[in-house]
């Protein structure tokens, strides 16, 4: 998968990075394309795969969550929406899969927080994570530089080290990327 996104919780918030190329095999078919769909408010889907099930999969999800708040009068924690995600693609799996795999990532109850989740429905909450290629290279970048309680500018550094990484050794490492904060004020677009 040519797809990357990894995201990093620091102190009070988690930052998530995707690329942003739509590829079809061994074509950039478009440059652009924004891979973290804000859920709520509060909450960021990250997601990488074939372009179709990526785009699918996560505006139901989105719909799905917007409904669920519309019918209870609240939202979705973030470990429930987590959860949800897993599920529905757990039913997929035996149906039709999706080849997607997602990062949920979300502010709730004065913490953030992070969840894997893969396109065989694995679910598992972490620190640092990422899916595709270029996040191969940047788990020995989380494993020696991630701590707790990392400032806002820790993190983006860590983030160019993660980008540095992936363009020095990928061969079709992605030409751009776009990142986004999920903390206690909301989701806002950041630059490195």
């Amino acid at each position: 998968m040519s797809d990357c996104v990894f995201a990093i919780v620091g102190d009070g918030f988690v930052l998530m990075a995707a690329d942003t190329s739509a590829n079809q095999s061994i074509i950039r078919m478009k440059t652009g394309e924004d891979k973290i769909l804000e859920a709520t408010s509060h909450m960021l889907l990250g997601a990488t795969g074939d372009g179709g099930d990526r785009v699918q999969f996560t505006e139901m999800v989105q719909a799905n969550m917007q409904l669920y708040k519309f019918r209870n009068g609240i939202s979705l924690s973030t470990h429930a929406a987590a959860n949800y995600v897993r599920g529905e693609l757990a039913t997929a799996l035996r149906k039709g899969p999706y080849n997607c795999n997602l990062l949920v990532a979300g502010y709730d109850n004065d913490a953030p927080s992070l969840y894997y989740v893969d396109y065989l429905s694995c679910l598992h909450k972490m620190n640092c994570s990422g899916h595709g290629y270029g996040a191969i290279f940047c788990y020995s970048l989380f494993d020696k530089h991630w701590k707790p309680n990392m400032t806002e500018v820790e993190v983006k550094e860590l983030a160019k080290l993660c980008l540095a990484e992936i363009k020095a050794r990928l061969v079709v490492a992605p030409p751009e990327f776009r990142f986004k904060v999920v903390d206690k004020d909301g989701i806002r677009t950041v630059e490195l």
